[in-house]
């Protein structure tokens, strides 16, 4: 018989049991969620395949079928159907990363590697950074005002010291040419670096035709906050009276210079300024040939 003295024991063990209980019915709550979410997604996967047999045999059916000289069919082997089976998934594959405007991984992973960061010095040692793109033989093309000092309060100031920094090591870079802007965010805000060191980095492939018409998707690479090469999508706005183009995709601090790819992975602007107080609302300088009359060579699309 239970007394007095063993009630706080009594609760003790009703407040383990009931906890138990709980437990157990949130355990079994969660099991039955995570079944049902993984039938759900079985059933996603068999919807996603039944659809993409459905356009494979409806293709096929629209598919001419190879005849042979005497005038009869030849014999679709396992081999040839295989083949037009992959052939037709990769062309799916392609519309579909077209209208999307999807860039495949691999692409984005190599044109990654074509930029660098920028570190601009003063005579008082002060450091700006920045973002440049390969070119080749050494060439690379970036923000005018990342490597020139620009409509300083202080007409003394000047860039002492340029340097690109490759595989962890710093190396030394100078202006050989630039446009003709004394403020940023201008048509003329670029300029043309050049290192002596041998730089074995993936030139870009460069498109000075490209339209900018509205709404096209677009891929930035650029050193935001100077923590690396770092990828940003978003797309074309309007082109401007003054040459510039805008484009909804991150403006973030030291992305000017940095690379706007177009959905072929070709370069065709380079990330210059953004809206004040607007870090989404950014501004493109597309190329022009007149930017590369002292890069020798010059990969294009």
């Amino acid at each position: 018989m239970f007394t007095t003295r063993h009630r706080p024991l009594v609760l003790s063990l009703a407040l383990g049991l009931a906890l138990l209980c709980f437990a157990l019915g949130a355990w079994s709550s969660q099991l039955r969620v995570e079944q049902r979410i993984a039938e759900n997604d079985a059933r996603i996967a068999d919807l996603r395949d039944q659809m993409v047999r459905n356009v494979l045999e409806t293709r096929r059916a629209r598919m001419p079928r190879r005849l042979g000289t005497s005038g009869d069919p030849i014999p679709e082997g396992v081999a040839a159907e295989a083949e037009s089976r992959d052939a037709l998934v990769g062309e799916i594959k392609r519309q579909l990363q077209s209208e999307m405007g999807l860039l495949p991984i691999r692409v984005l992973r190599e044109r990654r590697t074509s930029f660098v960061e920028v570190h601009a010095y003063d005579q008082s040692g002060k450091m700006s950074y920045a973002t440049a793109g390969y070119l080749g033989n050494g060439a690379f093309i970036t923000v005018k005002h990342g490597v020139v000092a620009l409509g300083s309060p202080d007409q003394e100031r000047k860039i002492t010291s340029i340097e690109i920094l490759y595989r962890g090591k710093s190396l030394p870079a100078r202006v050989i040419d630039a446009g003709d802007a004394d403020v940023e965010v201008h048509p003329g805000d670029w300029a043309i670096l050049k290192v002596r060191a041998e730089v074995d980095l993936p030139p870009l492939l460069v498109d000075i035709n490209y339209p900018y018409d509205f709404a096209e998707p677009i891929f930035r690479l650029g050193n935001d906050y100077s923590q690396g090469i770092i990828l940003s999508t978003g797309y074309v706005g309007q082109r401007m009276k003054s040459g510039l183009v805008s484009a909804l995709t991150d403006g973030h601090p030291g992305v000017s210079g940095g690379g706007v790819l177009d959905e072929k992975g070709n370069l065709i602007g380079i990330a210059i300024g953004r809206m004040e107080g607007d870090y989404r609302f950014s501004f493109i300088l597309p190329l022009r040939a007149a930017m590369f009359r002292k890069v020798t060579t010059l990969p294009s699309s």
